[in-house]
């Protein structure tokens, strides 16, 4: 259990950090999207096991921009949580491309980092366009539900929006991300053997399960935590 503790702590921890963004303000939230974005293309390369699924460390990073876009539509605007979906594809566009350039420099006599560099962000060009397809569409997906089931409830059940949102929007986003991620879709070949793919797709979805339902009580905790205006 050593690594469900530390996935638990460290993604409460991302929490507490969204709360704080929160009480500063959407600008604050803004800027942690993008500190977010840069950090999970650079710690998707650890794997690890959780519980019996084989995962990388970006995932947490991942589910905690989704839970700041949640934390936007429920105080700020509708606008806002989609101008949040362009800041995350913007800094990933600037992280890629400067990736790219910084391993095709050639290094110098005194360089000793060359190797790491090359190991840590050859994957980025695949990283985006995983990106682009699941995260851009499932955030997307996830905005537009949660201020409709905020619309049909009017303003009530917190939980259900929360909740339901995730649910339909991270279906779809572990589909895609199974299907581009797994699989190398330009030479059709596959990473890992076609006949587990839905069991992979399930597992990490009940991943993202467990982590919808842990955020729950922190959704309700922003109403205490937001500055008033």
């Amino acid at each position: 259990m050593h690594n469900e503790i530390l996935f638990v702590t460290f993604f409460l921890i991302l929490w507490i950090f969204n709360l704080i963004a929160l009480r500063f303000g959407k600008v604050y939230m803004f800027v942690l999207i993008a500190v977010y974005t840069v950090l999970m293309n650079i710690f998707v390369t650890k794997q690890y096991t959780l519980f019996w699924l084989a995962i990388t460390w970006w995932n947490a990073l991942y589910w905690a921009t989704f839970l700041l876009t949640d934390l936007l539509s429920e105080h700020y605007w509708k606008k806002d949580a989609y101008k949040a979906v362009s800041v995350w594809f913007m800094s990933m566009i600037i992280f890629v491309i400067s990736t790219q350039f910084l391993i095709h420099f050639t290094p110098n006599d005194y360089d000793y980092a060359q190797e790491s560099i090359k190991t840590l962000f050859w994957i980025t060009p695949r990283i985006l366009l995983w990106s682009f397809l699941a995260y851009f569409v499932a955030q997307n997906i996830d905005v537009f539900l949660y201020e409709k089931i905020k619309e049909k409830t009017k303003w009530k059940h917190l939980y259900l929006r929360n909740n339901l949102s995730t649910m339909i929007s991270q279906a779809i986003d572990t589909l895609i991300f199974t299907f581009v991620w797994l699989t190398t879709i330009w030479w059709f070949t596959w990473i890992i053997d076609k006949s587990i793919f839905w069991q992979v797709a399930l597992a990490t979805y009940l991943v993202k399960l467990f982590v919808a339902l842990i955020d729950t009580p922190f959704m309700y905790l922003s109403f205490k935590v937001k500055k008033i205006d």
